[in-house]
């Protein structure tokens, strides 16, 4: 296999979970675009040059968490907010199921909006499929740390639940 076929090969099996995550850390929808593209660019670059890639799908993090961080900085204003569309998707429901999902929703959030950094981006990670080590790998982190940020998240959202 080529290198550009590799390339294009963890391209097609990560850029929706790049470009997703590239969304949590507050890019706006075509910034996302832009950023994902430029990190397989750069995955393009680093194996040309004969770098030393153990872990691809944790390096492609590392890298959109790192050019994600940048672009959001540059970007300014207000980060956009992925999680509009869910009061855009379900227009049948009720006044009163409405009411109570806003709510629930709003608790979550408020929860979500309590954890720290770390905690937040291990759990966005975790959501895309990646394991403790290439977390860590991708924050810069160990992987014991990741594990308890991730414990100690949970347990903070399973306690604003069942408030």
């Amino acid at each position: 296999m080529t290198l550009q076929e590799q390339v294009a090969q963890l391209f097609e099996e990560t850029r929706e979970d790049v470009y997703k995550y590239l969304l949590t850390l507050g890019l706006h929808p075509p910034q996302a675009q832009e950023t994902a593209q430029e990190v397989f660019l750069r995955l393009y670059a680093a194996m040309k040059k004969g770098e030393e890639i153990r872990s691809a799908r944790a390096w492609i993090f590392r890298v959109a968490h790192n050019l994600g961080l940048k672009v959001r900085a540059q970007q300014g204003g207000r980060a956009f907010d992925p999680e509009i569309e869910v009061t855009l998707r379900d227009p049948e429901r009720n006044p009163e199921q409405s009411l109570l999902e806003r709510e629930k929703m709003i608790r979550f959030h408020k929860a979500v909006e309590g954890l720290s950094e770390q905690q937040k981006r291990c759990i966005s990670l975790r959501l895309e499929g990646l394991r403790y080590p290439e977390i860590g790998e991708s924050l810069g982190i160990s992987a014991s740390a990741v594990g308890e940020f991730l414990r100690r998240a949970m347990a903070r959202l399973k306690k604003a639940g069942s408030e």
